[in-house]
């Protein structure tokens, strides 16, 4: 299969998903809120999609999927570096990610 032809069936499996999925949250939040909540309206498709591209922008930013942590890009490298650390040394690297988290390590 040639490049292109494998970049249009993504673009479209990408729109599909996408359709889909603002369909979801149309569905969802005709059958929820009006329900739970006096006064609030349903949604329309359009209204819908951008109620998932606003959550998207609000709850996720935009970065990209795989960048960073230890499943983005360099993953093998760190993998390997975690390998060659003495006990001691990852236990210092593991207190200084949680106390940047905030979070006491018990």
């Amino acid at each position: 299969m040639n490049c292109k032809m494998r970049a249009l069936k993504m673009i479209t499996f990408v729109l599909a998903g996408i359709a889909v999925l603002s369909w979801i949250v149309m569905a969802l939040w005709n059958w929820l809120m009006p329900a739970l909540f006096s006064g609030v309206h349903a949604l329309d498709y359009t209204h819908a999609l951008g109620l998932l591209v606003l959550s998207k922008i609000l709850f996720s930013g935009f970065r990209g999927h795989g960048h960073g942590g230890w499943h983005g890009p360099g993953r093998r490298q760190r993998w390997e570096r975690w390998q060659k650390m003495t006990p001691e040394e990852r236990e210092q690297f593991q207190q200084g990610m949680f106390s940047r988290r905030g979070q006491p390590k018990e």
